[in-house]
């Protein structure tokens, strides 16, 4: 397995400035930065490429990097006293984790592992607040930042709280088709479904209930493969949020 060794190998390598240059100004969250403030930021990052099933940081120890994902995703997983483990969180590309976490420097809530190969914008955490003392600008940007991550939270709690599971598969699946106009469309989940099962806050044996629940409304699945054939009327019984966060971006 991989090891927070290699990301240790990484972090000390001297990385390529133009691509750490280049990675900072097509980040979403960065993009609105001055160019001044973009280069100065650029000087304490670096770019790490992961396997998949890497860890990159641990539960329980003190945040020295923020994560931004590139390309790939990650899990965030928080292990209790009795050893029991949950996915809390599937970070995709564009998104951070744990910021609020970092900027308090506190210990951290959640073991970071990779679920795909990927491509991560490290950011030192003593650099980073250093700069924000002197940059209005990119504490504006890590505001929203942060204020995203809550938003993804308390999403999460309303969809433990008021969907079913079938509900809230319904949701994610609907997530998956967003780009697709068509009333039916084919997708591949993008991890295996026991992970799938843990980010939706179930046991394995309820995500296969929640399929068969959603046969009757289109849904037919091919092990990683789903074609939705009735979208309207898997939106109809899923109720998904209609409010969306692209004024964040």
């Amino acid at each position: 397995m991989p090891t927070r060794t290699m990301l240790a190998q990484a972090l000390s390598s001297h990385p390529d400035s133009t691509n750490v240059a280049k990675a900072v100004r097509n980040t979403p969250l960065l993009q609105n930065l001055e160019e001044r403030v973009a280069e100065r930021l650029a000087g304490i990052c670096s770019i790490v490429i992961a396997p998949e099933n890497m860890e990159l940081a641990h539960q329980g120890e003190e945040a020295e990097q923020l994560f931004i994902v590139l390309d790939g995703q990650l899990a965030a997983i928080n292990t209790a006293p009795n050893g029991t483990t949950a996915v809390v969180d599937v970070i995709r590309q564009g998104e951070t984790l744990g910021l609020a976490t970092l900027l308090a420097r506190l210990p951290r809530l959640m073991t970071v592992r990779t679920i795909t190969p990927s491509r991560v914008l490290c950011i030192e955490a003593a650099g980073l607040l250093a700069l924000m003392s002197q940059e209005a600008s990119l504490v504006t940007a890590l505001l929203r930042a942060e204020a995203r991550e809550f938003r993804a939270l308390v999403r999460q709690v309303c969809d433990l709280k008021l969907r079913t599971t079938a509900q809230r598969l319904g949701c994610y699946l609907l997530s998956l088709s967003e780009e697709h106009k068509a009333n039916a469309t084919a997708l591949r989940l993008p991890f295996d479904k026991r992970l799938l099962a843990a980010r939706l806050g179930c046991r394995q044996e309820n995500l296969s209930r929640a399929f068969a629940a959603l046969r009757g409304l289109g849904v037919e699945t091919h092990g990683a493969r789903v074609i939705l054939h009735d979208i309207a009327k898997l939106r109809d019984y899923s109720v998904p949020d209609e409010v969306h966060d692209e004024a964040f971006a």
